[in-house]
């Protein structure tokens, strides 16, 4: 269930959080059935409205028809964005997203965000044919979920996770 944001004129994202997501990070988008069933997918990069406003995360269609039937019949999501070698972690909410065709740059931003995300396993001592497994899907079919977060949580692991965080100027 996605709650009320508080009242604010400032997007949630500041500079530094849309660079945070933009970065080698691992991202989990989830949402439910009109059972509650959940539904999760991997997504390889995203892209933020200059007016940070807006996330689209790009995920990999193969991989994801529970997910993309739940977000089109209107559930909400979650998008968790977490960097490997810091574990820090951020989670995003809204009541419901918009499924859109990638756009001419996603294609290669997916790619990108896959290698990078590979480099930084590599790094952290994963084998080479593990973390180029984990981000095959960065090369496949994909669409942009496209939703306006009103809510974002602390995930990082320790005493503050799960804080909520209030928009940035």
């Amino acid at each position: 269930m996605v709650t009320a944001p508080l009242s604010s004129d400032c997007p949630l994202l500041d500079q530094a959080r849309v660079v945070f997501l933009l970065g080698p990070v691992s991202i989990s988008v989830a949402s439910h059935d009109a059972a509650g069933v959940p539904s999760l997918a991997r997504a390889f990069g995203c892209r933020v409205a200059e007016d940070r406003r807006e996330v689209a995360v790009l995920v990999p269609t193969r991989t994801a028809e529970a997910l993309l039937r739940d977000l089109a019949a209107g559930a909400p999501i979650a998008v968790v964005f977490s960097r490997p070698k810091t574990h820090e972690t951020l989670q995003l909410k809204a009541p419901a997203a918009r499924l859109l065709p990638l756009g001419p740059t996603d294609r290669q931003r997916m790619r990108g965000s896959g290698s990078a995300l590979a480099a930084e396993l590599i790094a952290l001592g994963y084998s080479a044919a593990f973390s180029h497994a984990l981000v095959a899907p960065s090369r496949e079919d994909a669409v942009a979920v496209a939703f306006s977060p009103i809510l974002l949580f602390d995930q990082t692991p320790g005493p503050r996770a799960g804080r909520r965080l209030e928009p940035q100027p």
